[in-house]
């Protein structure tokens, strides 16, 4: 009887080589093969380079490639063909890891993954393992609470601009808003309603040498920011 393997999802945090679990450095030494995701367009692996310094020299790395494309079936399509690769070393009895930025269950590709693998192979073992998120990161970079006493906090995705701060406008006293990296116009309006701007910051590349902050948002409307950039902004308390 062939013994399967297990699938890790390991988030290896925001950039910063230091930044990650013990228990995720010694999955890393421990697994067979290391599966990666990478665009179409290239085969370069962030998440790659950051675990670089944890990674033995045997270990093998493969990485599946997604498409950057609004198309749902194209998208599905390769989800099921990845899915498929991951599945075959496992059941052939090989531990393997997915690396993703960040945490692993928190606007990760392998929060796509996990679903194709309990679609399709459910009796395939999956562990996840948590990774530092950027926001968090972020938040301690410039020394800010994120949330204290009864605040809450909305942690939502900018990539189609401040809608989703539109909707709680009044409801939420501290915001992440993560892909800020187009439509940034919108994105300041939106909080200049919300009377958070003047307690915005955008960080970009966190944890890594290009690491910028922005303390004016104002700046990132002339200035197309990076695409790994986000922004924490508090309501303005009396």
């Amino acid at each position: 009887m062939c013994t399967r393997g297990t699938l890790y999802g390991i988030g290896v945090g925001p950039g910063d080589a230091d930044l990650i679990t013990v228990k995720a450095v010694k999955l890393l030494g421990a697994v067979d093969i290391i599966f990666t995701a990478a665009s179409t367009k290239n085969d370069f692996s962030l998440a790659i380079n950051i675990v670089r310094p944890h990674l033995p020299k045997n270990v093998e790395i493969r990485t599946l490639s997604f498409p950057m494309t609004k198309d749902a079936e194209v998208t599905d399509n390769a989800w099921v063909e990845n899915a498929a690769t991951v599945a075959m070393e496992v059941i052939a009895g090989r531990d393997a890891a997915f690396l993703t930025l960040g945490d692993p269950l928190t606007y990760s590709t392998f929060g796509y993954l996990l679903k194709k693998m309990k679609q399709l192979y459910p009796e395939i073992p999956i562990e996840v393992v948590p990774g530092i998120t950027s926001y968090q990161a972020a938040a301690a970079r410039i020394n800010t609470p994120l949330a204290e006493a009864e605040e809450s906090l909305l942690v939502t995705s900018g990539a189609m601009g401040g809608e989703n701060v539109r909707k709680l406008e009044g409801k939420v006293e501290n915001v992440v808003l993560l892909k800020v990296y187009k439509n940034t116009a919108d994105i300041v309006e939106a909080l200049g309603d919300s009377d958070m701007l003047s307690n915005g910051v955008a960080i970009s590349n966190c944890g890594r040498d290009n690491e910028s902050i922005v303390e004016d948002l104002n700046e990132l409307i002339d200035k197309k920011p990076d695409y790994w950039t986000l922004v924490l902004a508090k309501k303005t308390r009396d």
